[in-house]
């Protein structure tokens, strides 16, 4: 099990090179790439299956002292986020490979090997074990990213690019500076003995470390006031990546947030976490309500949804944080499938814009019915997932009488609801365009082929069924997020997992 831990995160970068000598063969890069991102799916999900019955793997690089060298962890915290997100990014290559041949889609010689490089980054940081390490799984996340974003060269997406680049920049030197002052503090930055050293600290001391690394991620969670790099960055970027982006990369920083701040017992910082989770879920939803184009709206909701997760872990309580590993398994397919419906909506029209998309539910209704199923799902009206996530958060919250934090909560919901409203009658009610126009011609032309669009459609398709099967067995994953949320709140077994 040690070695497949290790080939999840060096697969991806050796499958990289591969696809980048042989970037111009398009048949063989994508073999390469398909090939190696349904191998790591696959993986992740025999990893789950393992950790689930068996407790965590862990594998220590070398066979150094947890002291000295690298050590990887999936715990059953990460083995769940893992085989979410390395099933996402699968899903989204499937989509591009559809989309290549229209005027949105990405530079397959580049995507393709850059995609492995993010995909090699994502698994990382997930399954790190130590601050240093972590550190360069954000580099390789952030290179790998920055050029996704900017490599067709238009002006707005070099803009929104240096506004990208900047912020993570600046976060990532805070987090180089963060491992030097924990390592002088404490003489480690193996998460497991920082678990062990940290609350040993003086309290000044403790809670300096607490907020700096509050700062560091959660500028990579785009929590408020450190979210205005997202808005303007990823409507830019084409759909399959802006839709990795929006499913994955706040969620990377969510989730070191949550395992950082759960090992090292910052419960002292809970009270200022929540007033950020309430504060970034309204700013959210009320950016997203002033947005007229399909893809703004659905960024600002990822700033939105980011504080719904963050409130769970500022209850510090087992439910809560359950509920945010919970609301992460949920919300990563179901905001990916939401760009990627902004990506058949804009091969329909070519545009994503509410004042020039009208009518698309009587030309394309099941596009329409791609929409509304996640649509409703991220605005938490039941059966679907989104419901299930919201109420384990309402439930924790009103468990520890958190009132307060539980009424912004709901009523973030319904504007949420709101917001997708206006999706649904700007892009799908009202009066049709006129197919016939010039406008809709040149479309049609540059949009993808009727075999491509089918292959959009249909894995469109299939990642609206994952979602609903997320609904489905919410039940077996709420018992695993539970579980995995007493073993981060307590942390003595995985304490005892890496250093034993």
């Amino acid at each position: 099990m040690e070695a497949v831990v290790g080939l999840i995160v060096v697969g991806p970068m050796l499958a990289a090179a591969v696809a980048l000598a042989v970037q111009h063969r398009p048949r063989i890069r994508d073999a390469v790439t398909i090939g190696t991102l349904a191998t790591e799916a696959v993986l992740a999900a025999w990893l789950l299956a393992k950790v689930n019955s068996n407790g965590a793997v862990v594998l220590r690089v070398g066979d150094w002292t947890p002291e000295l060298g690298i050590v990887l962890v999936a715990d059953l915290f990460a083995a769940l986020i893992l085989t979410v997100a390395l099933g996402t990014i699968f899903v989204v290559e499937v989509f591009a490979i559809g989309q290549r041949r229209t005027a949105w889609g990405a530079d397959p010689e580049l995507a393709g090997p850059l995609l492995l490089v993010l995909t090699a980054g994502v698994a990382l940081s997930i399954l790190t074990g130590d601050l240093f390490t972590l550190f360069v799984a954000f580099e390789l996340i952030l290179i790998s990213s920055y050029v996704l974003l900017t490599h067709q060269g238009s002006r707005g997406q070099i803009q929104s690019g240096m506004t990208y680049v900047v912020m993570n920049m600046f976060a990532s030197t805070l987090f180089l500076l963060g491992v030097a002052f924990v390592y002088r503090a404490t003489g480690t930055v193996n998460i497991a003995l920082l678990a062990q050293r940290i609350p040993e600290l003086a309290d000044g001391t403790r809670l300096g470390i607490g907020m700096w690394f509050l700062v560091v991620f959660g500028t990579k969670a785009a929590v408020f006031p450190l979210f205005s790099w997202l808005p303007d960055s990823y409507p830019t970027a084409p759909t399959t990546i802006t839709a990795i982006f929006a499913g994955l990369l706040t969620k990377i920083g969510i989730y070191t947030l949550v395992r950082f701040n759960t090992l090292t017992g910052m419960e002292d910082l809970g009270p200022v976490i929540l007033a950020v989770s309430a504060l970034t879920m309204v700013v959210g939803v009320v950016g997203a309500l002033a947005q007229d184009d399909v893809k703004r709206i659905l960024s600002f909701h990822i700033v939105s949804q980011v504080g719904y997760m963050v409130m769970g872990l500022g209850l510090f309580t087992v439910a809560g944080v359950a509920a945010t590993a919970f609301f992460l398994i949920h919300h990563m397919p179901v905001k990916t499938v939401l760009f990627l419906v902004g990506g058949l909506i804009e091969d329909e029209a070519g545009t994503s814009d509410l004042d020039n998309v009208g009518g698309l539910a009587s030309r394309r209704p099941v596009v329409a019915l791609l929409f509304a199923l996640p649509a409703l799902s991220l605005s938490g009206l039941p059966p679907f997932s989104g419901f299930v996530a919201k109420l384990a958060l309402v439930d924790a919250g009103l468990a520890v009488a958190s009132t307060p934090i539980v009424v912004v909560s709901l009523l973030v919901s319904v504007l949420t609801l709101l917001s997708m409203a206006k999706i649904w009658l700007g892009v799908f009610w009202g009066s049709p365009v006129d197919e016939s126009s010039n406008i809709v011609v040149a479309v049609r032309e540059a949009g993808a082929s009727r075999g491509g669009r089918r292959l959009m459609v249909g894995t469109t398709g299939v990642a609206v069924l994952a979602t609903l099967l997320i609904a489905t067995f919410a039940g077996s994953l709420w018992d695993m997020s539970y579980r995995a949320a007493t073993n981060l709140v307590d942390p003595s077994a995985y304490i005892a997992g890496v250093l034993s």
